[in-house]
């Protein structure tokens, strides 16, 4: 077959190649959140947890019963942590413009408007307008109309991406520019940042929650739950309920060997070096990346001298990258590596760094 044809053949399966990184399994048989915890530990990984919208439409689609546990969990009554309601946005305190004396810590003041340029922690059940953030297009919307900031939430991932998430994009010129559009620049608007006091229950960070529009945060009330329409509420974790396990398919190993000597053990032990070919999976191998001890790590990805072309160890061309600013251009005898940050750079493949296997 002429290398041409072979390369066409190989990027029509772009389009076509979803793998997902973690499964979810539905157990009906009841049992107190807890139970059902020390369950999915002992079959699976743990409780279900849940990173974006995708994972919401996988849970969704698994089983018609609702009322199910999944992984998240109120840890602390008082203990509130910062997050951006954008999957994969870490928060940092050092990139925050607050009001002087805000966040002033109110009891209530759980979620982030903006007034003119400054933030101010505020009730999040309070009505004020919005800001959405659209990922394809990297556009901003900015609502006029008042909602809670649950109900802004809500509005903006069902007809755009998410609130605006993070320092990188309400500090851009173009966020600036929709400001100063507006009849009252200076008015009051949501942003995606929240805190609150649930964690997930294997220990991940993930700040993505999806609570029912109405959903309060009770004191009793601290193991979470699917409703009727995909979304979450609460309830006392002693009640008896079905509940989601999930099984993690990428394991890190910390053993520091070529790039030929990880292939070779990723497929004895497990699957294969893994492969990233979107964008949800590329969050979720910066995960693993991060627990590394060495500075990068192996991904299953090589350079091919004969055609001039990456490849992942699937057959598949590279179809999204995260590549650094170095890029894509390479020499004979290299291989991608993940940096901690989740960017991607090309190794000699002779070099020994910890690696990513698919299970």
């Amino acid at each position: 077959m002429q290398w041409s044809l072979f390369v066409l053949i190989l990027m029509g399966q772009c389009s076509f190649f979803t793998c997902h990184l973690y499964e979810y399994h539905f157990i009906e048989e009841e049992m107190p959140w807890e139970e059902a915890q020390r369950y999915c530990r002992e079959n699976y990984t743990d409780l279900a947890i849940v990173f974006d919208m995708r994972d919401v439409e996988r849970l969704t689609n698994s089983s018609q019963t609702t009322d199910a546990w999944i992984g998240l969990h109120s840890i602390s009554s008082t203990e509130r942590s910062w997050h951006w309601s954008l999957p994969g946005v870490e928060f940092r305190e050092s990139e925050t413009e607050w009001e002087t004396g805000q966040p002033d810590n109110g009891t209530n003041d759980d979620c982030v408007m903006i007034r003119g340029q400054q933030w101010h922690d505020y009730p999040c059940m309070n009505h004020v307008g919005f800001i959405c953030y659209n990922e394809p297009n990297q556009t901003y919307h900015c609502i006029t109309e008042t909602k809670s900031w649950l109900q802004a939430q809500s509005y903006c991932r069902e007809h755009h991406t998410d609130l605006v998430s993070g320092s990188k994009l309400i500090n851009s010129t173009e966020f600036k520019e929709n400001l100063n559009r507006l009849t009252n620049p200076d008015g009051e608007l949501w942003i995606g940042l929240f805190r609150d006091t649930w964690s997930w229950s294997d220990g991940k960070n993930f700040s993505f929650r999806h609570w029912e529009d109405s959903f309060k945060d009770e004191a009793s009330k601290n193991c979470a739950m699917t409703t009727s329409n995909g979304k979450w509420s609460s309830d006392t974790c002693t009640k008896e309920k079905p509940f989601y396990c999930y099984d993690d398919k990428v394991i890190l190993i910390n053993e520091s060997k070529t790039w030929d000597e990880a292939l070779t053990y990723c497929r004895t032990n497990h699957r294969d070096l893994v492969s990233i070919t979107d964008h949800h999976q590329q969050k979720w191998v910066k995960k693993k990346a991060k627990m590394a001890d060495t500075e990068f790590v192996w991904l299953g990805m090589r350079y091919t001298c004969t055609m001039d072309l990456w490849f992942w160890v699937i057959d598949r061309l590279v179809c999204f990258d995260n590549w650094a600013q170095q890029g894509m251009d390479a020499q004979c005898g290299m291989a991608a590596v993940m940096k901690r940050d989740g960017k991607w750079y090309k190794k000699a493949d002779n070099e020994k760094f910890h690696f990513i296997c698919a299970k």
